[in-house]
């Protein structure tokens, strides 16, 4: 179903229904997409891109915000699918995109060799003349629609989020965290941060989240999950929780390895199960783990390797 503003999010099949977007951007009979899932999004995407009037020759951009898999994974199939389309990175992201093994192996290391397989299916390489690297404030027109791209660390090196000036919104890939719709309430939606390996930096994700926050934008456009309004609330709701992970964190830096792991989870439990529920989620506690449970352990895994990066540092 088309969307306002011509932004249409389609489930990208991932894990679960309504956990990660692909975003299409339609504009004067040219089509974009922002992030573009796993291999295993393309089947539906180019069904969504059909029942909206366009075909694969009709898209001139893919737009991604950084290169973890379950937001660039399908890339090369999408290119491969789309004749006349460039793909829109971060510098520090496109060498992942030309020669991806060293971004499979790391994700392996996360995942481990059978789930990768099962969620991401074959990564295809993008040719180097058919990608583009974007400066920090660099501007790009589709149609007449201005995109603008910033450089925002913090989630990882080669993250930037996407200002799309027609509808003054931004694609803020995980930048601005988490926010499934499981936990919309009548106070709206619900935000956590995604800390996931290997380049959490709550300094520089802080001062990301302000920096999106600076423009004031109608809407934001998460990859986990499409279109919340609020910004300015769920960027302060961010910005506190960073830094109570930072804190959480930091408090278990000594503990033994086994302990610090199993302490910085069972505390980043307690404090997204505290705040679900001030945010007035009325589920029970073993559906709230169902739903947070991969992203607790992954973001321990980001935060233990903050703080091993920073014990060498």
């Amino acid at each position: 179903m088309r969307g306002a503003d011509g932004i249409t999010a389609v489930d990208a099949g991932y894990v679960r229904p309504l956990l990660a977007a692909v975003h299409i951007v339609e504009h004067g009979g040219r089509a974009a997409l922002v992030d573009t899932g796993t291999t295993n999004s393309v089947p539906a995407v180019l069904a969504e891109l059909a029942a909206l009037g366009y075909s694969p020759a009709d898209v001139e951009y893919v737009l991604l915000t950084h290169v973890h898999l379950d937001h660039a994974g399908g890339a090369g199939a999408f290119m491969r699918a789309f004749p006349n389309a460039t793909a829109i990175v971060h510098p520090r992201g496109a060498p992942h995109l030309i020669e991806p093994s060293k971004l499979i192996a790391g994700t392996i290391a996360v995942y481990g060799e059978a789930l990768y397989a099962q969620l991401y299916g074959e990564i295809v390489p993008i040719p180097a003349d058919r990608l583009r690297v974007t400066q920090d404030g660099e501007r790009l027109a589709m149609a007449g629609r201005t995109f603008e791209f910033w450089h925002t660390p913090g989630h990882a090196m080669h993250h930037q989020v996407i200002v799309d000036h027609a509808s003054r919104a931004i694609f803020t890939g995980d930048n601005l965290g988490i926010s499934y719709r499981d936990f919309d309430t009548a106070r709206g939606p619900w935000v956590f941060p995604t800390t996931t390996p290997t380049q959490f930096d709550p300094d520089q994700l802080t001062a990301s989240i302000a920096r999106i926050a600076s423009f004031r934008p109608r809407a934001a456009h998460l990859t986990h999950y499409a279109r919340v309004g609020e910004v300015d609330r769920l960027a302060a709701d961010m910005t506190e929780q960073v830094r109570d992970y930072a804190r959480i964190a930091t408090a278990n830096a000594n503990a033994s390895a086994g302990d610090r792991f199993a302490r910085i989870a069972r505390a980043l439990r307690e404090d997204l199960h505290r705040r679900v529920r001030a945010h007035g989620c009325t589920m029970d506690d073993a559906t709230v783990d169902e739903l947070l449970k991969e992203d607790i352990d992954l973001n321990t895994q980001g935060l233990v390797a903050w703080l091993e990066r920073r014990s060498r540092a």
